[in-house]
Parts: structure tokens; sequence; C-alpha cells
């Protein structure tokens, strides 16, 4: 029984799942129609911005038009980035999108110019398309010599030196391949054996395997969780099949820039890319374009925060915006009229009026109650915590009156609570006790106001100043 048990939580420690503030969200949550549905893919209200977002995002797909920018404004917690997200899940695999801060730029190693053309060249994918020669066949027989040492057993230390056979067939045909010591070092690292449906790159000399043959299914009486059983295949063995990769520019900028370039990949320690080797690179691939070998893929580049960039990063994204390599830029910001970082002069966002002319501006709402009340079902679910529906009325009511992130970060607080008093359900008495322990802005704008005197460099608001604190 002991056994049982530590098995079980051995599984269970293999399950690692983060919980992210944005992770309950699946997609834009809009029906055929490009219409927004109240609550769907983890969205909630914001339908004018959802179905503007969707207008975007079908923009993007057709991949037409590049260098749009698209600014989300709005107030803190009305879900800017919330939609930034839900448009990457929508988006899918095939499409890059890259996302930063834009406080980011000024911590880098790099310069500000150079860290933004990193990000924008990480945003463009390439489909490059290339013909390979594939023999591809189920195994019927494989057979490997190794040679004898000195001793009479097999060597194993001499590797170029083993041969070997392999018979391989389709439904209409059956042949015997000679293999050399690459090849037979590729078939052993994935563990191919006879019944197996496998492709062979004769280029590259890459073993792929594509299942177990469905007419060896009953070779045995227990087969693992990830056996995959796939049809013999027919015609030719060896055909011509059209392979496709799809890589980001700033992926080739690397790999260009520098001897073993493909390892600054993993390190992140890409360090500055010359102009000469970006030239290159575009021009290569506009050559690839024209003979159809190559596809570009303009994805998207999200900026949060972007009233932290100054004057320069403006000016350079104005001139950036009108390549014809550029992506769908989609920036956030929380900021009302404010000064333009860099300057003394004010402006709506904190960006200048030449680049907001270039701008379409998606504005989001506060959420109202109901929102409210939805939004928590839903991260309660995602963080599997079970609630009474008073509890969840209280808790809707705080993030009415303080903010929508105080309650959502409320709710594990009072799991751990409910817990603790060994209770399954968290209730009433859960969230208010939490509550107590942990002040939202207002409450400790308040405290800190009372208590000023005794804090250190202290300075003592007018009370329109305090008004204004509180509010915020």
């Amino acid at each position: 029984m002991a056994e049982i048990k530590r098995l079980s939580e051995s599984r269970d420690l293999t399950r690692i799942e983060r919980i992210g503030a944005h992770s309950h969200i699946r997609g834009l949550g809009l029906d055929s129609s490009m219409e927004a549905r109240d609550v769907s893919e983890g969205m909630v209200g914001q339908q004018p911005a959802r179905k503007a977002a969707g207008l975007i995002l079908k923009l993007i797909r057709d991949g037409k038009i590049a260098g749009r920018a698209i600014l989300i404004a709005g107030q803190p917690g009305t879900g800017k980035t919330a939609i930034a997200m839900a448009l990457a899940k929508s988006l899918g695999q095939e499409t890059p999108f890259a996302s930063m801060s834009a406080s980011e730029l000024f911590s880098l190693e790099l310069s500000k110019t150079e860290a933004l053309t990193q990000a924008f060249r990480r945003a463009i994918g390439v489909r490059i398309k290339e013909e390979a020669e594939i023999i591809e066949g189920e195994v019927v027989e494989i057979s490997i010599d190794r040679p004898i040492s000195s001793n009479g057993n097999p060597s194993s230390s001499n590797a170029a030196a083993k041969t070997g056979k392999l018979t391989l067939k389709t439904t209409d045909m059956e042949t015997v391949y000679e293999l050399g010591a690459k090849i037979i070092e590729a078939l052993n690292k994935e563990k191919v054996q006879s019944g197996d449906v496998v492709a062979l790159d004769k280029a590259s000399g890459k073993v792929t395997k594509l299942g177990r043959s469905i007419g060896r299914s009953r070779d045995y009486d227990a087969v693992g969780p990830h056996t995959k059983f796939v049809r013999c295949p027919d015609g030719e063995l060896q055909k011509r099949k059209e392979v496709v990769h799809c890589v980001t520019l700033h992926e080739i900028d690397v790999i260009n820039s520098r001897t073993q370039g493909f390892l600054a990949l993993f390190t992140g320690d890409t360090g500055e890319i010359r102009a000469e080797v970006r030239e290159q690179i575009d021009t290569k691939v506009g050559e690839w374009r024209e003979e159809g070998k190559a596809e570009i893929i303009p994805g998207v580049l999200f900026i949060d925060e972007v009233h932290m960039l100054d004057i320069e990063c403006f000016s350079f994204l104005n001139r950036a915006l009108e390549n014809e390599m550029a992506p769908i830029l989609v920036i956030a910001t929380n900021r009302g009229i404010t000064n333009i970082r860099g300057t003394n002069y004010k402006s709506p966002h904190g960006i200048p009026p030449d680049f907001l002319d270039r701008l379409l501006i998606i504005a989001t709402q506060p959420y109202s109650e109901e929102e409210i009340c939805k939004i928590l079902d839903i991260r309660c679910d995602e963080e599997e915590v079970e609630m009474s529906n008073d509890a969840k009325v209280l808790l809707t009511k705080i993030g009415v009156e303080t903010s929508l992130r105080y309650a959502i970060h409320l709710i594990t607080a009072a799991a751990l609570a409910c817990q603790k008093r060994k209770g399954k359900i968290v209730e009433i008495d859960d969230i208010s006790r939490v509550y107590g322990l942990f002040l939202d802005v207002k409450r400790s704008t308040k405290y800190l106001m009372e208590y000023q005197s005794q804090y250190m460099f202290n300075e003592v608001l007018d009370e329109g100043d305090a008004d204004e604190a509180m509010q915020s």
C-alpha cells in the first residue's frame, strides 16, 4: 500500500503547472461572424475591444499589410495585456509573436535601437521550403554486422567499421538497402526495429520513426501509451517531399553573425549584429521569395507599458514601421496625458503626436460588477479553488470597491487560510481574514496619511493631493 502511495506522489510531482495572471486565456472568444461572446475562451466583457482585436487578427492572418501599429489604451486592470495574450493564442504556432516591456530596453547591454531591431526581426517569420529525397517504408528486417576484435568479442569502439542491411517495403514493392555507419547510428538512436514505419532523409541521414505498422499491432499483448500505429506506405519507396522549416529573421541573423552562432540562440548572448549581415540576409531571403523557396510571415511585436519609451525610440519606430519587412506592432499603455520621456512636452499616453497619428487605437472600459464576478469565477476554476456563493459575492464587492487585481490575489490567499482550518470550501470568514491581513492601495494610502510623521523622508501632502492619491 505504501508503494502505491509513493508512486502516486511521484506522478503528482512530475506534473508541474504554473498558473499565471493570464494562463486562463485561450483566445479572443469570437464566433464565426467575428462577434464577441459574453464569456468565451477565458475572456469576459470588453466586446468592442475584442471585436476590434478580431479584425486585427484577420489583418495579421492575411499577411498582406505590414507596418501597421495598434494601441490598446485603458485604465489599469481593464484587460489590455489579456487582449494581447488572447491575440497571441488565436494566431497559433505558425505566426511569430514577440512580446517585451518597454523598460527592458534600458536594462539590456545593447543599444536601444539594436534591441528594438532584434525585437522587430524576432516578430518576422520565414517559411523556407525545400525538396528532399525521402525513403519511406515499413521495416521488414534489419541486420547490423559488427567487426570482431582481437579477443573474439564484437567490437563496440570501432563504430566506423559497422555495416548492415535494411529491408524496407511498401504495399507495392520491397527493397534491401546497404547501410553505412551514420545511418546505423541514427537507427540505433531511434530504436528502430522490425515492424516500424520509418522515413530516411538521403541527404542528411536523418531517421524519423513515424510509428508502428498497423499490420503488426498484434505482435505484443501490451504496448506503451505513446505507441502510434500507422498504415504501411504505398507506392514507391523513394519519394520527393517538400520539407518546410519555420524560423524568424532574428534566428537567421544570430546564426550568420558569428561562428557557432546557433549556440547564442540558447544562451541569449546575441550581442550587436552588424547592419551588413542583416542586409545580406534580407537580400538572400528576397531571392528565395522570388524563386518560390521562401515565404515571409509578418508576425506581431507586443510592447507593454509603451509610455516608458523615450523620444529616440519613438523616432526609430516611426522609421522602422515604413519598412516592407515590418511586423504588426501592438502597444499598450495605462497612462493619460503625461510627459513624453526625454522631453518636457506633454502628450496623450506619453506618445508623440506624429507617432499617435499612425496608430489604430483600441480603448478598454472598466469592468462592471457582473463581469468582475464572472472573471473571479474563471480564476477560481483556474486556481482550483472551491468557493461558496456568499464568499464570491463578498470577493466581487471587494473587487468593485478596490480593484480586480487585488480581488484575484485574495483567491489563493483565502484558499490557504481555508486549508489551515482544514476546510474544503472557502467561506466568508476566510475572505475577511485575508482582507484584514493584506491591505489594498486605498487602505495603505490612508494608513500612510495617518502615520506619515513616523516614516523617514515623508512629504506632507495637501488635501487635494491626498484625495488624488486615494483615487489612483
